[in-house]
C-alpha cells in the first residue's frame, strides 16, 4: 500500500515538473525579440563613416528595444575578420552585422579565402549613402585634378594612395580612377580609414578615395585637400570643388552605401522586425537631420529591398572589377 502511494507521489511530482518546464519553455520561446543584448558587428576599426553611423543608429535601436546594443569593431582583411566570425554567430538576431559594400558584394570577387557567402546571409534594410570624395595630402603639389594627374603621368608608380584594403570601395574607385587616367600609382593598405587618413594628413601617403564624412573637416582645417568629388553633380557643401566626372574621367562616379544583415538561418519575424525598427528610425525627422548634418543620405528599406541592393552592387562592382581590370588576391 505504501509502496503504491509512494509510487503515485512520484509520478505526481514528475508531472508538476514536467508542466512548469513546458510552461517556462513557451514562455522563453514567445518572449518579443530583443530579450537581451544585441551585438553589431562592424568588421572596421573605430573613426570610419560606417562607425558614425553605426553609433547613431545602435543608440536609438537600444532606446527602442530598451535593451543593450554593444558595437564590436572587429577589422582586419579587408573586412574578412569580422564578417567571418559574424557568418558562424548564431543565427538568432543577436548578432548582427552593419558593413559597406566590400563584404557583402565585393571581397568574394578579389580574395580567394573567403570563408563565407554573403549571399545566404539574411538582408535587413539598407543604412544611408555617401559621396566619395579624392582628398589628397597638402605637401603633394596638386590643386587640381588634372594636375594630379599630370603628375601621377610624369611619374609612373611613384605617386600612393591609401585604402582600407582590397576589396575596399576606396580600392576600386582608386583601381578605376587608375584605368579612366592612364596612371600607376602604387597601393597602401591600412585597416581602416581613420589609419589612412592620419597618414594622408602627415604626407606619408599622397592621396585617397574616402567618404565626405570623415574628409571634409580635414578640408577645412587645411589639414588636406579634397580635389574633386566622386558624384555625377557637384555637392552644395563644396561648390567650388569639381567633380572627376567634369574634369578628368567623364561619367566617373563612386558613392560609398551602408546595409545591415542577419546571419544565414536568422528567422524571417525577427529580420522584419528588426528591419522595420531600423527602418523606422532612420526616417524619424531628428535621426534623418543628424545623419544629413554628417552628410549622410538616410535611406531605410525592406529586407527584399535590400536582398536586391546586394545583387545591384555585385553586378555593379563585378564591371568596375573587369574594366579595371583588378586581379584577384
Amino acid at each position: 500500500m505504501l509502496g503504491r502511494i509512494c509510487l503515485k507521489l512520484r509520478n505526481l511530482i514528475v508531472g508538476i515538473l514536467c508542466a512548469v518546464a513546458f510552461v517556462g519553455g513557451t514562455a522563453r520561446a514567445q518572449d518579443p525579440f530583443p530579450s537581451r543584448q544585441v551585438r553589431v558587428v562592424v568588421p572596421f576599426p573605430p573613426g570610419s563613416t560606417l562607425d558614425a553611423l553605426v553609433r547613431i543608429v545602435t543608440d536609438q535601436l537600444a532606446q527602442k528595444w530598451k535593451q543593450p546594443v554593444i558595437v564590436e569593431n572587429l577589422s582586419g582583411g579587408g573586412g574578412n575578420i569580422g564578417t567571418t566570425r559574424f557568418a558562424r554567430s548564431t543565427p538568432d538576431g543577436y548578432t548582427l552585422l552593419f558593413a559597406p559594400p566590400g563584404p557583402f558584394t565585393i571581397n568574394p570577387l578579389l580574395y580567394g579565402d573567403v570563408s563565407y557567402d554573403p549571399s545566404t546571409f539574411a538582408a535587413i534594410s539598407l543604412l544611408a549613402t555617401v559621396p566619395n570624395v579624392l582628398v589628397t595630402t597638402t605637401k603633394i603639389g596638386a590643386e587640381t585634378p588634372s594636375r594630379l594627374i599630370v603628375i601621377a603621368k610624369a611619374n609612373p608608380n611613384r605617386l600612393t594612395y591609401a585604402t582600407q584594403g582590397v576589396g575596399s570601395t576606396a580600392f576600386l574607385t582608386a583601381k578605376l580612377f587608375e584605368a579612366r587616367n592612364g596612371i600607376e600609382m602604387v597601393h597602401v593598405p591600412y585597416r581602416g580609414a581613420g589609419p589612412a587618413l592620419n597618414d594622408l594628413v602627415a604626407g606619408h601617403v599622397d592621396m585617397m578615395f574616402d567618404t565626405i564624412v570623415t574628409s571634409l573637416p580635414l578640408h577645412r582645417s587645411k589639414k588636406a585637400r579634397i580635389l574633386a568629388v566622386a558624384t555625377d553633380k557637384r555637392l552644395r557643401v563644396l561648390p567650388d570643388i569639381p567633380t572627376i566626372s567634369e574634369s578628368v574621367a567623364p561619367g566617373f562616379r563612386s558613392v560609398s552605401r551602408f546595409a545591415a544583415a542577419a546571419p544565414h538561418g536568422t528567422p524571417a519575424a525577427i529580420v522584419e522586425k528588426i528591419s522595420r525598427d531600423i527602418s523606422d528610425l532612420i526616417r524619424h525627422p531628428s535621426v534623418d537631420a543628424r545623419l544629413r548634418e554628417l552628410q549622410l543620405d538616410p535611406v531605410g528599406s525592406t529586407p527584399s529591398e535590400a536582398t536586391n541592393f546586394f545583387k545591384e552592387e555585385t553586378t555593379l562592382w563585378t564591371k568596375v572589377i573587369r574594366n579595371a581590370d583588378v586581379k584577384p588576391q
